[in-house]
């Protein structure tokens, strides 16, 4: 076993378990920071090491990470939806207090999972791939707290003497995916499901196993100090074919309905300005982020990953989405009646 013990928040999350596997598999000691309240059951069958803690409690942070050579930042608040302050509390907030704590103690490497939701909503040409070296923030849409919040971490980070690496991951799914594959799976069963234009886009879905090998592979090289990856999808499947293998996967009919992009983009509008209006406590069935995450194209380079860390997907879509229906049906009760193909 490898003498370099690792911390990781958001270990009991989609990515954070996975790089606590991926962290387990190479030998070396792991650490994850969790609440009192937390269901540490998968962590503790892994031979984790727990340090009870809270982002929001500062003071609670420096014994977690003391002794720890590189603390893996996991943990934030998923999704669009939300008053400011709750965005304000679990990302940036939560990202000082780590920075603060990391910085106390001396760690050696802080890796900050971002988003690629960073480089705002820019208007691309045809072809055209952002790069880590792009402008952030560009044409943000009105309520769009989590770009900001998240624009807002990484600046924190940027300017911390603590040493760091920046990864930005794309649409995250796999297997202890508790959030955005359930969000469309109960769509599909409620019948709101529905093709964004064509359907011929291509995603940006990148399977969690593959986000946690590029987070260790940047964290654990020295080239990537003090830089930031896109860890995304190139594009290797399109919305149809992934809504008809979801569809397929799950035994249920496919999508036929479909929705002109500006239409969708338009009704998520109205339906976000209704629930803050009545202050939905949920998300509205519709939108604008969920309309963008699946019905845009892909247009994010992976190519200093590619280059540096020897970083690219490997996980077939159709491969990714089998394994991740598998786990659903195992621990959720997910019918998956059907194949994928």
């Amino acid at each position: 076993m490898s003498a370099r013990r690792n911390l990781v928040t958001g270990a009991t999350g989609l990515l954070g378990s996975h790089v606590v596997e991926q962290l387990v598999a190479r030998g070396e000691r792991v650490r994850a920071l969790v609440r009192a309240s937390s269901d540490t059951t998968w962590l503790r069958a892994h031979g984790v090491e727990l340090a009870e803690g809270d982002l929001e409690r500062p003071d609670s942070l420096p014994p977690a990470i003391d002794g720890c050579e590189v603390v893996y930042h996991c943990a934030a608040r998923v999704g669009d939806w939300g008053p400011w302050r709750l965005f304000q509390e679990s990302i940036i907030d939560a990202t000082a207090h780590v920075l603060g704590a990391c910085e106390k103690v001396g760690v050696g490497r802080l890796l900050h999972v971002s988003s690629i939701n960073v480089y705002g909503r820019p208007r691309l040409r045809p072809g055209q791939l952002l790069t880590e070296d792009d402008t952030l923030g560009q044409t943000k849409w009105f309520w769009d707290y989590y770009c900001e919040s998240k624009i807002r971490a990484e600046v924190l980070v940027q300017g911390s003497p603590v040493p760091w690496t920046i990864v930005r991951p794309s649409w995250i799914y796999g297997p202890r995916d508790r959030n955005s594959m359930p969000r469309v799976i109960k769509a599909l069963d409620a019948g709101r499901a529905a093709m964004i234009g064509r359907g011929d886009n291509l995603l940006n879905i990148v399977y969690a196993a593959d986000v946690a090998d590029g987070a260790v592979r940047a964290a654990t090289s020295e080239v990537g100090l003090r830089r930031a990856y896109n860890l995304a999808s190139e594009g290797a499947i399109t919305q149809k074919v992934f809504l008809d293998a979801l569809t397929d996967g799950l035994g249920k009919p496919r999508v036929r309905r479909r929705f002109p992009y500006w239409l969708a983009f338009t009704g998520g509008f109205i339906a976000e300005c209704v629930g803050r209006a009545i202050r939905l406590g949920r998300p509205p069935h519709f939108t604008r982020y969920a309309v963008a995450l699946i019905g845009r194209s892909t247009q994010f380079s992976i190519a200093r990953a590619r280059r540096e860390l020897g970083w690219e997907p490997r996980t077939a879509p159709l491969e990714g989405l089998r394994r991740t229906l598998e786990w659903l049906r195992q621990r959720q009760g997910t019918s998956t009646n059907g194949t994928l193909r």
